[in-house]
């Protein structure tokens, strides 16, 4: 974007606006509404007859009656990888779980040892075309995840190339470090010392390249223990981290109320917290992220807990969980879907769930998110009727346009 481009002040008008802005009810609907841009900012969001007289000269542009939102946000993915595990989704249609995969060498270890052999040039021409995929479903910003490669130097890989990522297209790129998300081969089942790794070695090299954004963890069984991960926050808070976790999604082991403890940005999964571990996350305004994607594919019968996220309060975020073995899933628009005819989330659950509380789960709320004055001109453009076609169709893209940063 060059300077002039970015300092010509820009309407787009005769659109309607669901700004998700929390000031008004539901999606915060606006009808025969303006946004009026200045510096990649959105200067005024609102109703048309309202727009300031400093913008009479703008630049316009008409949007036919047409729906704008905020820009889509996708706030759990694992989309750097290598490979794909194919073979593992036919032998979870002959009957075999997900632990079994994992525990016969399937599994993320897999998805290891193909990071490891890829190149970071590699890992960044086949992730593209996932990115690709979010994007044109009007996708602004998105989360990318390590953890394939569980040592020091291919999790740095894996993060530099994430952080290419953005640099090749024209998405914001939040970079999570996932070091505790499996046990490799090579530490022969001593998690305590891998650990020790991933606390003394790799976040403090991670942290010393600025190449996080925030670090998270898998508390399961098959992966590491609640005291396994207060061991990683703890680290993390020393280095100045935000944290997020996979929780409770194949057991309870109490993972929702241990992120909450460490005031996570957002827990992630979530089909076995209890009332405890939501209330936790309410007082704590820890999101919870509901990932549809894995819970369809992997063929689980145990829903996260939605009415109890309502009751106490619980902030709600829908993301793919984009990854190549438990939710190969590229599409946000058909996620919606899924949280809605799944779990029974509402449309305005939905949309926030992939808008405003999804930038919260990234700790992005003050800048995207919903269509107000000061927050970056991030939004999209659809040939709907109403908002609930976003969540209503499957298979089907409505965009027309795709707006960030004013442009």
């Amino acid at each position: 974007m060059t300077t002039s481009e970015k300092d010509t002040p820009r309407v787009w008008r005769n659109a309607q606006l669901a700004t998700l802005d929390e000031r008004l009810p539901g999606l915060g609907i606006v009808e025969n509404g303006a946004i009026a841009v200045e510096d990649g900012r959105i200067a005024f969001a609102g109703p048309q007859s309202e727009l300031p007289a400093a913008f009479a000269g703008a630049e316009t542009v008409d949007c036919g009656g047409r729906w704008i939102t905020p820009g889509l946000i996708d706030c759990h993915t694992h989309l750097v990888h290598a490979g794909d595990r194919a073979h593992e989704f036919e032998l979870r249609l002959s009957g075999a779980s997900y632990e079994e995969i994992a525990r016969a060498g399937g599994g993320i270890v897999s998805s290891v040892k193909a990071l490891r052999a890829a190149s970071e040039d590699e890992l960044v021409r086949q992730t593209l075309p996932r990115l690709d995929a979010l994007i044109a479903e009007g996708v602004t910003t998105v989360e990318i995840k390590s953890g394939y490669g569980l040592d020091t130097e291919n999790e740095l890989k894996s993060l530099r190339a994430a952080r290419r990522i953005a640099e090749a297209r024209d998405v914001t790129v939040r970079t999570t470090f996932l070091g505790a998300h499996a046990l490799p081969p090579e530490m022969n089942g001593d998690k305590t010392a891998y650990i020790d790794k991933v606390v003394g070695d790799m976040l403090p090299a991670v942290a010393a390249e600025g190449l996080a954004d925030a670090v998270d963890g898998f508390c399961e069984g098959i992966a590491f223990s609640p005291e396994d991960m207060a061991r990683v926050f703890d680290a993390a808070r020393a280095h100045g981290l935000p944290v997020k976790l996979h929780a409770d999604q194949l057991s309870n082991l109490h993972g929702a109320a241990l992120a909450a403890r460490y005031g996570a940005l957002s827990a992630d999964h979530l089909e076995y917290t209890d009332d405890a571990g939501a209330a936790a996350m309410a007082k704590a305004g820890t999101v919870a992220v509901i990932l549809p994607g894995a819970f369809y594919f992997i063929r689980e019968t145990k829903k996260p807990p939605v009415d109890l996220f309502r009751k106490h309060g619980v902030k709600m975020a829908v993301a793919t969980d984009s990854n190549p073995g438990t939710s190969p899933l590229t599409s946000l628009l058909l996620t919606m879907n899924m949280a809605a005819t799944l779990f029974g989330m509402t449309v305005e659950e939905c949309i926030a769930g992939v808008t405003r509380e999804a930038a919260r789960a990234l700790g992005l709320v003050d800048e995207v998110g919903t269509l107000e004055a000061g927050k970056w001109a991030d939004f999209a453009l659809w040939d709907i009727g109403r908002p609930a076609e976003l969540v209503y169709r499957m298979g089907f893209n409505p965009m027309f346009a795709r707006v960030r940063s004013g442009q």
